[in-house]
């Protein structure tokens, strides 16, 4: 199996999915719909032999369209193929179909993604914080954080005294 075939397929069975193909030092990505991702796994998984998903990386584009970027690495194990998938969202509705039926290992990344990013992965069985306090109001990767967080927003621990020795 080759990347055109792959390509070719997922267009003849899903030919609104697809907004672009980029190929780079070997590397295929390809830019798919937001509302279409779970279909677009489904396929891969199912069809062609991507029965593995690497992982799932959130990106904060800071652009005022389409701000945010999802980045999911499969592999198709054997056939020895490495594909990236990329969805992205505005920031005033950040919400991608969960495809934590298609690969239960998404879970976490989709958990990771919403917590850190606020993005919110819509049919995901237990989308709630993996990192931070649940009340807590923000998100700490996107690139309009404070460096130095939100003075009050998390009780520290108190600093214990230096020893004098």
């Amino acid at each position: 199996m080759t990347f055109d075939e792959v390509i070719a397929h997922l267009e003849a069975r899903l030919p609104d999915a697809i907004c672009e193909v980029r190929r780079a030092l070997g590397e295929t990505t390809i830019l798919v719909r937001a509302e279409r991702i779970r279909d677009v796994c489904a396929v891969l998984k199912s069809e062609l032999g991507f029965n593995y998903l690497v992982d799932i990386a959130a990106v904060d584009r800071f652009t005022s369209e389409e701000r945010f970027e999802l980045v999911y690495n499969l592999l198709a194990l054997a056939h020895g193929l490495r594909l990236r998938l990329k969805v992205r969202c505005e920031e005033s509705h950040p919400v991608v179909p969960s495809i934590t039926a298609v690969y239960p290992n998404a879970n976490w990344h989709e958990r990771e993604a919403w917590d850190m990013m606020g993005i919110r992965f819509e049919g995901h069985p237990d989308l709630r914080r993996i990192y931070m306090p649940e009340d807590f109001r923000y998100h700490p990767l996107r690139k309009d954080f404070p460096l130095l967080g939100i003075p009050g927003s998390l009780p520290l621990p108190e600093k214990p005294e230096a020893s004098r020795n």
